[in-house]
């Protein structure tokens, strides 16, 4: 248990949230949202202890350990990957290491052998027999194979440090877990792990994301850092931004009585009550909504960027046909001899268990770079919009922001321009940010904008969410849903995959497999799982 009282955070005249009053209790996990800069990690870092607060105070409940995710890539090189891992709970590293030593000395003593069985005491009740199996399996869980748990923790790539550095933060079951965008850099399955390990998990778990299906698996609770305010919300992130949808809906009718907004509300209540009962992630005891009051429910202050994709022509019966493409790095096969077609109304995936696979693809497809075999052929009605994974080098120049869109418009009047990055929410004397400097997510705005400008009936997104934040995503994601074009796309987004794609395609060193289904019933059809699994050896 967490318990936050009147906390204030300032940063010079900045005042970036106060008078907060919390208190965060044992078998939750509560979402933290909020926009970009509006201090999620400040949050956990003062919680943690990472942080001095301006004023206020944060208690942990009496004996209760806490355990942070640790972002430092390099802190534990040093150290084996098993023993990392178990370094985690200090405590219990502490008296292996002390009882260890005892049992080393030459002139073991009689209060020695005192202090020795205080300490095997104290190892047996924190389960320490079964400590270096628990880290395993934790690390198993990950996809860190058992041949690595002895390797030196420099010896491994950032990838796989992220996923130890993760089973480190979870080992010996903490009452209280921070967690700041634990699934970066996780690949799907990974993902899919961590979601089923958190939802049985029976502590008090606090976490950063901003990957939606994530969240909406794990939360009971949703904390929304908004001007200046940090509110708990009952109910997951879902819940909370249909809600709150609902409540700006019903604020704008003016006309309409109280009586029949709350009834609304509490049709709206039932409805997703019965959705949580039905979900794969629920569990006993994550009953959301049990306690919803409908004071709860109010309108978010959020602004949504607006997303608009209107293809000047539309595509003929000949979209793009891939014939026997090869490719792959440092002598690594990323897929060879792949042929499809793709066809009208086609919205596509492609998924591989190694990212750089969909990157070699779509700049292949898009010219950038040749195939190291094969052909492909795209139609003569097909216009195409590409949103390339890495996009530091169109920003590396002096133009502002204003100035680097137009390089991509055929109108570069100011109120033209700046009316495309007004959807993008860039107002004001924003739009004279010089480009080197903006922020990632500044960045995929641009580049979002710079796509809405080719008014293309083909688009090809490289994992589009990347450096996005929720409102982002979100609107990005029901603009792709609704746009009648087509779309060829990569993501480690699973409600993005879920919602936009009609089609699958797997990159395999040894093939492809080529699905018109659901993300969600391929990734839960046993046999298919196996024949990809097979696929990757």
């Amino acid at each position: 248990m967490i318990t936050v009282s009147n906390l204030r955070i300032q940063f010079g005249k900045r005042v970036l949230f106060q008078d907060v009053n919390l208190k965060f209790t044992q078998g939750n996990c509560y979402g933290i949202i909020g926009a970009n800069g509006a201090g999620k990690s400040t949050f956990l870092r003062i919680l943690s202890g990472e942080l001095d607060s301006t004023g206020g105070t944060v208690v942990f409940g009496p004996n209760e350990r806490l355990s942070v995710l640790k972002q430092d890539h390099h802190e534990f090189d040093e150290q084996t990957v098993i023993d990392t891992v178990m370094m985690g709970h200090t405590v219990l590293w502490e008296v292996m290491h002390e009882k260890d030593a005892l049992y080393a000395k030459p002139d073991f003593s009689d209060e020695d052998g005192i202090k020795a069985s205080e300490l095997e005491e104290k190892f047996a009740e924190m389960d320490g027999w079964n400590a270096e199996s628990d880290a395993a399996s934790l690390l198993s869980g990950l996809g860190i194979k058992e041949e690595l748990h002895t390797a030196k923790m420099s010896t491994l790539s950032g990838k796989q440090k992220v996923k130890i550095l993760l089973a480190r933060a979870l080992f010996g079951k903490p009452e209280n877990l921070l967690l700041d965008e634990p699934t970066n850099d996780l690949d799907l399955d990974s993902v899919s792990w961590l979601e089923h390990y958190l939802s049985n998990f029976e502590n008090t778990v606090l976490v950063v994301s901003h990957d939606r299906h994530f969240l909406d698996a794990i939360c009971t609770h949703t904390v929304d850092i908004d001007f200046g305010k940090v509110q708990l919300f009952s109910g997951n992130y879902s819940f909370w931004y249909e809600s709150s949808q609902l409540a700006l809906r019903q604020q704008q009718q003016q006309n309409k009585k109280a009586e029949e907004k709350k009834k609304e509300l509490q049709e709206f209540i039932a409805r997703f009550s019965a959705n949580v009962a039905k979900s794969k992630q629920t569990t006993s005891r994550k009953k959301m909504l049990e306690k919803l009051n409908l004071e709860e429910i109010q309108p978010s202050t959020r602004k949504y960027p607006a997303i608009i994709f209107t293809p000047e022509r539309e595509p003929g019966n000949t979209i793009l046909e891939v014939r026997d493409l090869s490719a792959s790095i440092e002598g690594k096969t990323l897929f060879k001899d792949v042929s499809f077609n793709v066809e009208k109304n086609d919205k596509i995936v492609f998924l591989s268990k190694d990212p750089r696979a969909m990157s070699a693809l779509f700049d292949i497809i898009n010219g950038v770079h040749p195939a190291e075999s094969g052909e492909y052929r795209w139609g003569q009605t097909i216009t195409t919009a590409y949103l390339p994974v890495e996009n530091t080098q169109f920003f590396d120049n002096d133009l502002n922001i204003q100035d680097w869109l137009a390089q991509y418009s055929p109108d570069t009047t100011e109120i033209f321009i700046r009316g495309y990055l007004g959807k993008m929410l860039f107002s004001g004397e924003e739009i004279f940010k010089k480009s080197r400097v903006l922020s990632g997510g500044e960045k995929m705005r641009c580049m979002i904008a710079r796509m809405m400008l080719k008014n293309a009936n083909t688009l090809i997104l490289d994992t589009p969410t990347n450096h996005l934040d929720l409102e982002s995503i979100q609107a990005f994601n029901e603009k792709l849903a609704q746009f009648k074009g087509i779309v060829l796309f990569s993501s480690h987004d699973h409600e993005f995959i879920q919602t936009v794609s009609n089609r699958i395609i797997e990159l395999t060193p040894s093939g492809i497999i080529d699905k018109q289904m659901d993300y969600d019933d391929y990734i839960s059809d046993e046999e298919l799982m196996k024949r990809r699994d097979s696929m990757y050896l």
